[in-house]
């Protein structure tokens, strides 16, 4: 059942970075940052890779809040080709956005959804 009351969502914003950023170049940007704006809040940034694993993912097209209905049909996907749903306290629901909220039509934004999966157990 998806959670419909976002004031209960629980995310993290992520953004993809190139390989070369490593830990050191992430703190020195974070400290440049803080020296050319001293208001920017920086503490919960974290340099963090992820390894998602098996996944299933469907193209999302219109409002954000019309998300569940695509979301069953990717999972109804998954579970007629096999698969399970794996969300848990590792592996977890994703969104990636293609469009900016600001610049695109609610009916015409994109968006990936993704969820873990993992094969049927057989009997």
């Amino acid at each position: 059942m998806p959670i419909l009351d976002k004031s209960k969502f629980l995310w993290t914003m992520m953004i993809c970075q190139p390989d070369f950023v490593d830990e050191s170049i992430f703190e020195a940007t974070k400290a440049a940052l803080i020296k050319k704006r001293s208001d920017a809040n920086v503490s919960a940034t974290r340099l963090e890779a992820i390894a998602e694993g098996l996944c299933v993912q469907i193209m999302h097209i219109g409002s954000y809040d019309d998300e569940p209905f695509t979301i069953t049909k990717m999972d109804e996907y998954a579970m007629l080709n096999g698969y399970v749903i794996d969300i848990d306290g590792t592996r977890h629901h994703h969104e990636i956005y293609l469009s900016d909220p600001g610049k695109v039509a609610v009916k015409k934004l994109k968006t990936i959804l993704r969820h873990p999966i993992k094969p049927k157990k057989m009997r």
